[in-house]
């Protein structure tokens, strides 16, 4: 649950960003923020990101109280979020693979748990056989999927997108709002923000409206009734599954290509018949070499808070 009780953030320049705010958003939620440049969007953004300390009020998300959280607590609280921005923010020297695994590596996990789960959220995002891409031979939609794909690897229980259509055209937008709304329907709460109306108004999901810093309008969703697409069935936040053996299979079949596509989707599921992804790269060994796992990327990409000290207080 991410909850704000009388927040309001004011800057040292005497600027007013958020004022007086209250909301509460539940778990598994989806939710929109929107309004015009100015309203207070990013500051509610890095105010639950813990980038910045409200001046007034508490915060809540994930049992911590953000106004009263120590220094020393706070990468270990980002742990509970994923974070996708407008511009991507890719390690341009690394390729798709890599830059996924820089998230699991800054965490702690084994190269085993690398191994296991940076594949799993490749499969989940269509880039199984990107793997080995570096970001400039990706598109705009392609470097976006792997951004959601590093914000998802360490299963987190928020996943916070700014923007995250911003810079793409609209079949790439669609796709990746297709992919986000999937991801929520597996029980992560998902908070986007948009300057987009077109956007928000095709989902039919909460709105929340800024406008000078505070909360305008707030639009409960429409029932939402898109089937899940089949392969996100088997995701679930907080877990780690490891994926399923699959046997060998022989060539797709022109018959298993010209298949209906709820037909295809399932013998795929089913390991009746390979996918087109699996066959060009998905059961490669990832015989990469860990050696680009250094101290040099061993860097917090939240940015520095404006907090040094440490506060007192810690999980509620």
């Amino acid at each position: 649950m991410i909850e704000f009780r009388n927040v309001s953030k004011t800057y040292d320049t005497g600027s007013r960003a958020v004022k007086n705010i209250n909301l509460r958003i539940r778990d598994g939620e989806f939710v929109f923020f929107t309004g015009r440049s100015g309203a207070g969007k990013s500051t509610l953004i890095k105010l639950i990101t813990r980038e910045l300390k409200p001046t007034e009020g508490e915060i809540e998300v994930n049992g911590w109280n953000l106004s009263r959280i120590r220094q020393r607590d706070i990468p270990k609280y980002r742990r509970s979020l994923g974070v996708v921005f407008q511009d991507f923010r890719l390690l341009n020297d690394r390729n798709v693979f890599e830059n996924i695994a820089f998230a699991q590596r800054v965490i702690g996990a084994s190269r085993r748990e690398i191994r296991e789960n940076v594949p799993e959220m490749l499969k989940l995002t269509g880039l199984s056989a990107k793997y080995k891409n570096m970001p400039f031979q990706l598109s705009g939609g392609e470097q976006q999927r792997v951004a959601i794909a590093r914000a998802l690897v360490n299963r987190p229980s928020v996943i916070l997108a700014d923007e995250p259509t911003g810079n793409l055209d609209e079949k790439n937008s669609r796709e990746i709002m297709n992919l986000l709304l999937d991801i929520n329907r597996m029980g992560t709460t998902v908070v986007v923000i948009t300057h987009s109306r077109e956007l928000v108004e095709s989902v039919g999901k909460r709105v929340i409206v800024l406008d000078r810093g505070t909360i305008s309008e707030d639009r409960e969703s429409a029932e939402e009734r898109r089937p899940i697409s089949s392969f996100f069935s088997d995701y679930r936040p907080k877990e780690r599954r490891k994926p399923a053996e699959r046997e060998e299979s022989p060539a797709e079949p022109a018959a298993a290509a010209a298949m209906p596509g709820p037909e295809r989707l399932r013998q795929l599921k089913q390991g009746a018949i390979p996918s087109r992804e699996d066959e060009a790269e998905a059961d490669a060994p990832w015989e990469e070499d860990d050696e680009w796992l250094d101290d040099e990327y061993e860097e917090d990409w939240f940015g520095s808070s404006d907090e040094k000290k440490e506060e007192g207080g810690g999980p509620v």
